[in-house]
């Protein structure tokens, strides 16, 4: 989010951040404001940082709504701006059946315009729900993912994106999928990262990196030549990062994520761990180079998207 917002600043756009938290809590601008310019993972923005008090400046002309919570004020406010909707995932599939579904799901229903992650957002919001989008492509960052000089030849580890705690990441299924490959390649080291495994029990030999900083995920990668990251949602962003530091990915199949990326080097396998046991043992037992990994990504990064995002942005404002 912070990434587009600052592409439209770029691009000449004044953005104004309004935090709005629905359980009524006190959002704290000042503090947002310093984290963001602590951490270098996020861009420096012009934009202010100010709680959501009744409604939005009546200058406005463009309105964001950035999950389902937020399209509620976005929906209610009084101003005549341009309503939009960053949508980074399938959200009502956050929950079980129920209300919190049934709110998420109704918010695209609601006649915004939607900036997508990826195609497969795109489709199933205009598809099913008659709503006006466009889709960015993802990219990954070279120049903090990429295949460092000392291994461009044998790499020994698997990575597994691990997050019990997130449900649409399948860790259950990546577990019993990684316990199989461990019983047919024993010597094989396999990485976890992603969050905490407490109290999930891992039946096999494994490093446990648990959340690791963004500095520390290249020379990671940089072990291993296969990696598990499965998404029952939209797909994550860690495929792409992973080739570009030579890593071959290993995802669930389905249009969630084929219809993200076409990379033919990304290998979809049905949900069962017996099979994606067997294509972690293909990859690690005969790896593609690295390199050639790495050059799939034709160099594409996040400038490439964010032009997309702001050309769909601005001819839907000329609309």
């Amino acid at each position: 989010m912070f990434r587009f917002i600052h592409t439209l600043e770029q691009a000449g756009h004044k953005c104004t951040v309004y935090l709005y938290d629905w359980q009524g809590s006190t959002a704290d601008g000042p503090a947002l404001k310093k984290m963001l310019e602590t951490v270098s993972a996020y861009p420096n923005l012009k934009a202010d940082l100010l709680p959501l008090r009744g409604s939005v400046h009546d200058s406005a002309q463009a309105l964001f709504a950035t999950a389902w919570e937020t399209a509620y004020p976005v929906y209610l406010d009084p101003s005549r701006a341009r309503r939009f909707y960053f949508v980074q995932d399938f959200e009502p599939w956050f929950y079980p059946v129920g209300d919190n579904y049934v709110l998420a799901e109704n918010t695209y229903r609601f006649g915004f315009h939607g900036l997508t992650a990826g195609a497969w957002l795109e489709d199933k919001l205009s598809t099913e729900y008659g709503m006006a989008a466009d889709h960015y492509d993802f990219a990954a960052d070279s120049t903090r993912y990429h295949v460092t000089e000392a291994n461009t030849g044998s790499r020994s580890g698997v990575f597994f994106y691990a997050r019990p705690s997130t449900p649409r990441r399948a860790f259950d299924l990546g577990i019993a999928a990684l316990a199989e490959f461990a019983k047919a390649r024993p010597d094989v080291t396999i990485h976890l990262a992603g969050g905490r495994l407490d109290p999930h029990r891992v039946p096999f030999a494994h490093v446990n990196h648990e959340s690791l900083d963004l500095a520390e995920l290249n020379p990671l990668y940089n072990q291993c030549s296969a990696a598990l990251v499965l998404s029952l949602s939209n797909m994550s962003l860690l495929p792409l990062e992973l080739l570009a530091a030579g890593v071959t990915p290993v995802m669930n199949d389905g249009p969630n994520n084929r219809l993200v990326s076409q990379n033919p080097h990304i290998s979809f396998a049905p949900l069962s761990p017996a099979v994606i046991a067997r294509r972690l043992c293909e990859i690690v037992d005969d790896p593609p180079d690295p390199s050639t990994l790495s050059a799939s990504l034709g160099g594409r990064d996040w400038t490439d998207a964010g032009v997309q995002f702001t050309t769909a942005f601005e001819r839907a404002m000329r609309g």
